[in-house]
């Protein structure tokens, strides 16, 4: 009786240790889970970090990159180009029209959006296959060149807030020609003529 008891509580013991082991491994700084990487193409260096990086395309117009930007770092720093890798390059605006984009210390940015920084990629249309997967890298100010390998897919369903669509219109309005008319006492309207500089003929005699 005693030897079944001792058997017993050693196996307990034994399972006891073994748990502990387990969750001290599943703790430590080399736990298989944090090797885990996320699906979405990501990329890091230094204090800057890449996640959720796509060019999203449409058919009829140019393609757009987005991505979420992080800075861990105590200084803020700029992102000054997105290059793909034996391709073309974006055209980065900042949310208020500068041509970089600037990520604050311990901050994020999102590309990509209404309201966003942007970074419109024109021409390489032959290249940027959908589905595919293109290198891709990201130059800070501070950090360098950060290379994530970038996704290409359309600007379609969850992606349409954040592609090309969602670019502001840096179109001026055409100018139309029109009559400008003046209205006499009387009530008839006389037409006048209102030239711009370049229409204005000079008469010589």
């Amino acid at each position: 009786m005693v030897r079944s008891f001792r058997r017993g509580a050693l196996a307990a013991a034994v399972v006891a240790l073994s748990a502990a082991s387990l969750a001290a491994c599943a703790a430590g700084n080399q736990a298989e889970t944090l090797k885990v990487k996320p699906d979405n193409p990501a990329g890091s260096k230094g204090d800057i970090q890449v996640q959720n990086a796509f060019v999203l395309t449409d058919p009829n117009g140019p393609a757009a990159v987005t991505a979420r930007l992080f800075n861990n770092g105590d200084s803020p720093q700029t992102l000054d180009s997105v290059n793909i890798v034996s391709g073309p390059s974006a055209q980065l605006s900042g949310a208020d029209g500068a041509g970089s984009i600037t990520v604050p210390a311990h901050g994020t940015v999102l590309v990509g959006g209404k309201g966003n920084p942007s970074g419109v990629v024109n021409g390489g249309q032959e290249q940027l296959q959908n589905g595919s997967f293109q290198n891709a890298v990201f130059t800070f100010s501070g950090t360098g060149q950060v290379p994530v390998k970038i996704q290409v897919l359309p600007a379609a369903s969850y992606f349409a807030p954040y592609g090309p669509g969602s670019l502001p219109t840096t179109e001026a309005p055409t100018p139309t020609d029109t009559a400008t008319s003046t209205e006499t006492p009387g009530g008839t309207a006389t037409p006048t003529d209102t030239a711009s500089p370049s229409d204005t003929a000079t008469a010589t005699s």
